[in-house]
């Protein structure tokens, strides 16, 4: 998972973040009334981290999860902390996928030498 260094993202910026287009990142929004990015005078939206913190789990729900967008709505009304929680560990548990990926790529370089 890409580290989030800056204060606030364009929305090109967190579209290429999570890998999705422009176009769903705005959809969502209308949607999901948890997604509020900030606007300036000209009405451009800018996300802060915790904005892209909070589309991560509603992409968890909608394209992992495969949830319609009316139940992950509920699912986050209702079951916030659960959500939050389970999130975490997939999080957690693709960081360990990749590092054994990576270890193994190692092992593999290691094995020809």
């Amino acid at each position: 998972m890409q580290e989030l260094d800056k204060k606030y993202y364009k929305i090109g910026d967190v579209a290429a973040i999570l890998g999705i287009p422009m176009s769903t990142l705005r959809y969502w929004e209308s949607q999901f009334t948890i997604i509020k990015p900030k606007r300036n005078a000209k009405n451009i939206r800018f996300y802060t981290p915790n904005d892209i913190e909070i589309i991560r789990k509603v992409y968890y729900l909608v394209k992992e999860k495969g949830l319609k967008l009316d139940a992950a709505q509920e699912q986050i009304k209702v079951n916030r902390d659960g959500i939050d929680k389970r999130f975490e560990v997939v999080v957690k548990l693709k960081s360990i996928k990749a590092d054994l990926q990576e270890l193994q790529r190692a092992m593999e370089l290691i094995k020809y030498d």
